[in-house]
C-alpha cells in the first residue's frame, strides 16, 4: 500500500490563508494565488483541460518526453527519489516510471484528498516502487520529512507550472528545490512554456467547450468554503489573455454586473461591472532567459528538449 503521509493544516494555516485570500481580495487590482484553483474538482477540471485540443502545453511536454525518454533517463540517472510537486492525478510522473526506474515516489500536492486517492491506484501498477503522498503549499515552503533520504533527490516540475510565479518569485522558488537538494547527484526535470504567437496562447486558456472557464469559476465555490462567502458564479464570466508586455497569459473572473460579496466577520467588498480578480498569470520564457533563471538559483550543467516548433522546453539541471 502507498504511504499516505499528510501534512496536517492547523488552524493557525487555515487563519493565514484567510487573512491572505482577504487582502486579496481587497486590493486595488482584486487578486486570488492561482493555488486556490485546485481544490478536489478543480484538480479534475483541470486534468480535463489537459485533454482539450487547444491546450498544447500537456501533449507537446509528453511528446517531448516521449522522444527523448533515453537522454533524459541518463540524465535524472536510475533508482532516484522521484519528487512531483503538484503531482495532480500523478499521470505525468506514471509515464516515465519504466524508463527512469525510480526507487521511491513522492506525490506533492496542495489537493491532499485528490493526490491521496491517485497515489493509490498507482500503487497497484508499480508496487515495486515505494509511494509516498504529502499534502503541502510547496508555493510557501518546501519542508521535506526529515525521513526522507537525502541520496539523488530528483525533482520533478512539469507542464510549466513554473509559469505561475512572478519571474522573481520563480528564481526564489527554484532557490528552495536547489537548498533541499544534497549533493551533485541531484537534480531537477522541469517543463517550460516557451514564449509563442498570442492567438495560439489565447485560445489555450479559453477553450471552445468552456473547460478552463468552469475550471477557473469554481475557484469561487472554494473562496466561498474558505472565507464563508457568498460568491455566485453566475454572476462572473471567464476572462483570458496573454499579455504581450508581462510575457504572460493572465486570467481573470470579471463582474457580469454591479455586485457586493461578502464573507465572514463582517467583511464585504463591492465590485463595478467589469470589474475583475486575477487568478492567475502563466509566464513564458525564451530559452536562453530560463537557462540562466536556473544557473542563478545555484543549478549547474542544464540539458534541454523541445519540440520541432520551439513551443515547449524540457529541462535537466543538475545541483551544483
Amino acid at each position: 500500500m502507498a504511504q499516505l503521509s499528510q501534512v496536517a493544516q492547523t488552524s493557525v494555516a487555515q487563519d493565514e490563508i484567510q487573512e491572505q485570500l482577504v487582502a486579496g481580495l481587497l486590493a486595488a487590482h482584486a487578486h486570488t494565488s492561482p493555488k486556490y484553483l485546485y481544490d478536489v474538482l478543480g484538480s479534475r477540471l483541470f486534468a480535463a483541460i489537459c485533454e482539450l485540443p487547444e491546450y498544447y502545453p500537456t501533449r507537446t511536454e509528453a511528446a517531448i518526453f516521449a522522444q527523448n525518454e533515453q537522454q533524459i533517463a541518463a540524465a535524472v540517472g536510475p533508482a532516484s527519489i522521484f519528487i512531483d510537486l503538484g503531482a495532480g492525478n500523478c499521470s505525468k510522473a506514471a509515464r516515465l516510471f519504466p524508463s527512469l526506474q525510480p526507487r521511491q515516489y513522492v506525490a506533492v500536492d496542495i489537493s491532499v484528498q485528490f493526490v491521496a486517492e491517485a497515489v493509490s491506484a498507482l500503487q497497484q501498477q508499480f508496487p515495486q516502487i515505494k509511494m509516498t503522498c504529502l499534502g503541502m503549499d510547496f508555493s510557501a515552503e518546501l519542508e521535506l520529512p526529515a525521513t526522507l533520504d537525502m541520496r539523488h533527490r530528483q525533482f520533478f516540475y512539469p507542464g510549466s507550472s513554473i509559469g505561475n510565479f512572478a519571474p522573481l518569485e520563480a528564481l526564489m522558488f527554484l532557490r528552495r528545490i536547489r537548498k533541499a537538494m544534497a549533493g551533485s547527484d541531484s537534480g531537477l526535470l522541469i517543463g517550460v512554456d516557451l514564449i509563442k504567437d498570442k492567438a495560439i496562447l489565447d485560445a489555450a486558456y479559453d477553450d471552445s467547450l468552456g473547460v478552463t472557464a468552469a475550471f477557473n469559476l469554481n475557484l469561487l465555490h472554494h473562496l466561498n468554503r474558505l472565507l464563508d462567502a457568498d460568491f455566485r458564479p453566475a454572476d462572473w464570466r471567464h476572462r483570458a489573455f496573454y499579455n504581450s508586455g508581462q510575457y504572460r497569459v493572465e486570467m481573470h473572473l470579471e463582474a457580469r454586473r454591479e455586485l457586493t460579496v461578502r464573507w465572514q466577520d463582517g467583511g464585504e467588498r463591492r465590485f463595478a461591472r467589469g470589474e475583475r480578480i486575477h487568478t492567475e498569470s502563466s509566464h513564458k520564457y525564451t530559452r536562453k532567459g530560463f537557462i540562466e533563471m536556473l544557473q542563478l538559483a545555484g543549478f549547474g550543467a542544464v540539458q534541454t528538449w523541445s519540440d520541432p516548433d520551439n513551443w515547449f522546453m524540457v529541462c535537466h539541471a543538475q545541483a551544483a
